[in-house]
């Protein structure tokens, strides 16, 4: 494994942990440094969005957490996520020639299964983000059996979509590699370029989707995103809502 910049300058590796994500807060708060990077082989406790179980089975998959320390305000943690994203979609493609794509906020998709997902988690202290924990599970060599039956319809692997089993070291590179890329273009404010990174890999924008949030469930189709990676939606009264957060499924 090949990995330049500050992410990736310490990597942990585990056979099996509860939660990547658990162990890279609990050394975020023990003053673990920027770039830290905590793999592990299985999770027991694997978790996505909204408190879900992330399937996690042993040796097939990546279950990754980086360590970031940003000089960014609480309302930027979204384009933590937008980047994160930015940064899988491209590695994915790049070192297995498969088409992966966005779902907004955190998913990544092929078609419309998905195939992994970005789970970010960040640390306050008098109003600022002390640290942040990038969370990223991708589907790279499980087979179908290794995911429960009422998971066929919504999930697949790299593996399944190419029929071609994959370096998951050289995928772990250059999603490593991109984040630091994408991740400095950030902090040079080059937010921009990076939103209309995302744009050219979503899968979002266009659809008729609705989303759930904790204010309620909206209906509408996705517009756009704006510069802090706010969805966009275009209800049918044409009145255009933001949403920070929420559960989005696309209607078909």
């Amino acid at each position: 494994m090949s990995v330049a910049g500050g992410v990736g300058r310490e990597i942990i590796y585990l056979e099996s942990i509860d939660s990547t994500n658990r162990l890279a807060m609990d050394l975020g708060d023990k003053g673990a440094v920027h770039g830290t990077v905590v793999i592990a082989a299985a999770q027991t406790k694997g978790r996505g969005r909204l408190g879900r179980r992330w399937e996690s089975p042993a040796g097939v998959n990546i279950y990754m957490s980086v360590i970031l320390r940003p000089a960014l305000e609480p309302k930027d943690a979204t384009l933590l996520t937008i980047l994160s994203s930015v940064a899988c979609a491209r590695a994915i493609r790049e070192r297995t020639g498969l088409y992966a794509q966005i779902k907004w906020p955190n998913d990544l998709m092929f078609g419309d299964k998905k195939l992994g997902g970005i789970l970010t988690e960040i640390r306050l202290i008098s109003g600022k983000i002390l640290f942040a924990v990038i969370g990223i599970g991708i589907n790279v060599n499980a087979g179908r059996e290794d995911f429960p039956p009422e998971l066929s319809d919504t999930v697949t692997s790299v593996m399944i979509e190419t029929a071609v089993k994959q370096d998951m070291d050289k995928i772990i590179s250059s999603v490593l590699n991109n984040l630091e890329g994408y991740y400095n273009d950030f902090l040079k404010k080059e937010s921009l370029t990076l939103l209309d990174e995302w744009r050219s890999l979503n899968s979002t924008l266009g659809r008729h989707v609705r989303v759930a949030t904790g204010g309620g469930t909206y209906l509408g189709v996705a517009h756009d995103i704006d510069d802090n990676g706010m969805l966009i939606l275009r209800m049918s009264s044409g009145e255009l809502r933001k949403i920070s957060a929420g559960d989005l499924n696309i209607l078909r």
